[in-house]
């Protein structure tokens, strides 16, 4: 399988926390669906200190997986929204 474009989309998008609204990610998002998925290498700014968990309420929002070979965090539904 293919591993995901490194350099990847130029639009960036950001990513809060669905229960206390705290920004988590930075992310270059590509396509207009939903975030099922986060490569590691396209987060741009990461402001949490543990990439699963909400650094404000502590809900865990994502696991750590492989997706195609690349280090993914795979979005639990309905923990994160973004804009």
């Amino acid at each position: 399988m293919a591993k995901p474009n490194k350099k990847g989309p130029v639009r960036t998008v950001d990513i809060f926390c669905a229960s206390c609204k705290q920004k988590l990610f930075k992310y270059r998002k590509g396509g207009k669906g939903s975030l099922v998925k986060c490569f590691k290498e396209r987060i741009s700014q990461d402001f949490t200190a543990e990439q699963t968990s909400c650094p404000s309420c502590g809900s865990v929002f994502a696991r750590d997986s492989l997706v195609r070979g690349a280090p993914a965090l795979k979005i639990i539904g309905g923990k994160v929204t973004f804009k």
